[in-house]
């Protein structure tokens, strides 16, 4: 999983990004490109401009419409069996599928944003206690980022079945 979340977890407002940080974005298309993203409709439908280029955009969805420039499932079981067995997988979001697949995921790539915004209805799950963090990059406030923030990557302690 990857995301950007604040000191209450909150990581959207109206289908779109509390925090604008172009190193969290950089961040994000380095570590996706050249693997697969999976996410929601209400995810594919914020990105500004549809499918992210050089990766496999995929959509769960149990509507019938078609995402230009992405595969659709209609759940996860189905996803999941499309997949190569070494196929590195990034979900992206919203807030149902990171709730609803945190206990298939092995690790986490998070932003940490050291601030609690005034408007937030989108939330990513509680993470605590069944993750080890292994890896953490702080950075100050700049010109070009309002809040500190660390990236920071968790390892689950112990594997869950899928």
């Amino acid at each position: 999983m990857i995301a950007s979340v604040a000191r209450n977890r909150a990581i959207g407002y109206k289908n779109k990004l509390i925090y604008w940080l172009p190193n969290d974005l950089k961040r994000f298309k380095m570590l996706t490109t050249g693997h697969t993203i999976v996410m929601g409709r209400r995810t594919f439908e914020s990105l500004p401009k549809g499918a992210l280029p050089n990766r496999r955009n995929c959509v769960l969805t149990r509507s019938q419409k078609e995402f230009n420039g992405c595969e659709c499932f209609p759940n996860w079981e189905a996803f999941i069996d499309s997949c190569q067995p070494d196929e590195e997988i990034f979900i992206i979001g919203g807030a149902s599928l990171y709730r609803n697949l945190l206990d298939k995921a092995d690790r986490l790539c998070l932003t940490e944003i050291d601030d609690t915004p005034e408007l937030a209805d989108t939330f990513f799950p509680e993470y605590s206690g069944e993750w080890t963090e292994e890896w953490r990059e702080d950075h100050p406030a700049d010109d070009r980022h309002a809040h500190p923030y660390s990236f920071v990557n968790y390892r689950r302690l112990t594997r869950q079945n899928p």
